[in-house]
């Protein structure tokens, strides 16, 4: 098994799923957390047999969840022959100590399930590096965990000094390889800024949304390239920057890692050059997956993302993408354009808003049309006596 490789590699494993409900996450929003968890576990190589969810004031800070609920899922793992319990949120490093030595098997928390699938999909030198520093930077306070099976052995006394020193040695060589994979990647963020401002004056539009919503699908839409798309969280990693013309105008096409909520705040530091890309952008296009029963809330993560990276003023077009499989009402009918355009959709604060189904085809003219407008006024500001191009 590859190092940093927790699920990826292993062999259909079953898992169950831990979250709560506080008050500041409701029963339902509880439940669509657990759902994006179970895709991940998914898209990680594990299947759900079953979830545990439990109503708290705030997560109890020695075992997440309370006793009798940890009691609750150690007899069900050891019934069922259950070795993986993931939890829907990050789990401090004395309470993953507490947790295993109760349940005595493999824990996961949802940071180090999104660093295990970034590490799977990572694909080029930059990414590896990326996904390498905010594993890390995860494991450094983890540390001591690692270290219990001196605890279990007979005689501990004559151990303890070796045990607390071996720690002391990987701490420093953690702590090294950190400040060597952030020089590293200063390195390549210099390259990679070179290589921005080698692109000339083209218009840059970057393609932003949740992940799974279908960027890399509408990349190979309008660029005619084919970039790796598949249906599952993070299919794409890495950076992938196209020239496209519409009509008589040239532009650059950047398809970006998708955002998620909770994305651990390591990732969010070792992917800072990513996101230079969108903060580099002249437009952004935010595409949304209008099937998806939470689409309202994906389109906050992402606004919330965006204004994290001062990218408040920048003019967006809001695509609504699947149209084809969007059923608003229990009967399963779906929407005409002329429907779609008189929702309150249409009227989300955004330079303009198009519907489309990348997969299908349908409407990527008015897409194309919408684009080459918006792309055509930033041009007219940048270039006014370039008259001949439009």
């Amino acid at each position: 098994m590859s190092e940093g490789h927790v699920l990826v590699d292993a062999v259909e494993e079953t898992c169950v799923l831990v979250g709560i409900i506080t008050s500041s996450v409701t029963d339902e929003q509880a439940h669509e957390y657990l759902d994006e968890l179970e895709f991940l576990a998914e898209t990680a190589g594990a299947t759900t047999v079953k979830r545990f969810v439990q109503k708290l004031p705030i997560a109890n800070p020695r075992t997440f969840v309370g006793t009798g609920k940890l009691e609750e899922i150690k007899e069900y793992i050891k019934e069922n022959g259950v070795e993986l319990v993931i939890f829907d949120d990050e789990l401090s490093p004395s309470q993953l100590r507490n947790i295993e030595k109760e349940l005595e098997c493999k824990i996961l928390d949802r940071n180090i399930l999104i660093l295990d699938i970034f590490a799977s999909r990572a694909r080029t030198s930059h990414a590896k590096t990326q996904v390498e520093l905010a594993q890390m930077q995860y494991m450094l306070p983890r540390l001591k965990r690692l270290w219990t099976h001196l605890e279990r052995q007979k005689g501990g006394i004559g151990l303890r000094g070796p045990g607390e020193s071996q720690i002391e040695t990987d701490r420093r060589i953690i702590q090294m390889r950190i400040a060597l994979l952030k020089e590293k990647l200063k390195e390549i963020d210099k390259q990679m800024a070179v290589q921005r401002s080698n692109r000339g004056q083209l218009v840059r539009v970057a393609l932003v949304g949740y992940t799974n919503v279908g960027k890399s699908t509408m990349m190979n839409l309008l660029s005619k390239s084919e970039v790796f798309a598949e249906n599952k969280l993070f299919a794409t990693l890495d950076t992938t920057v196209r020239k496209v013309v519409i009509e008589n105008l040239p532009f650059l096409l950047t398809d970006t890692v998708g955002f998620i909520r909770k994305l651990p705040h390591q990732l969010v530091e070792s992917f800072k050059s990513t996101l230079d890309e969108v903060r580099e952008a002249d437009l952004l296009i935010h595409v949304v997956d209008i099937s998806h029963p939470n689409f309202e809330d994906h389109i906050h993560v992402v606004n919330e993302t965006l204004a994290e990276l001062d990218n408040k003023d920048k003019p967006v077009i809001l695509v609504f993408n699947k149209i084809d499989a969007y059923k608003p009402d229990e009967q399963g009918s779906n929407m005409t354009l002329e429907e779609l355009k008189k929702t309150w959709m249409n009227r989300l604060p955004a330079t303009k808003c198009v519907f489309i189904s990348a997969t299908d085809k349908q409407n990527v003219e008015e897409l194309k049309e919408t684009m080459y407008s918006e792309i055509k006024r930033i041009f007219a500001v940048r270039y006014p006596f370039n008259n001949f191009l439009y």
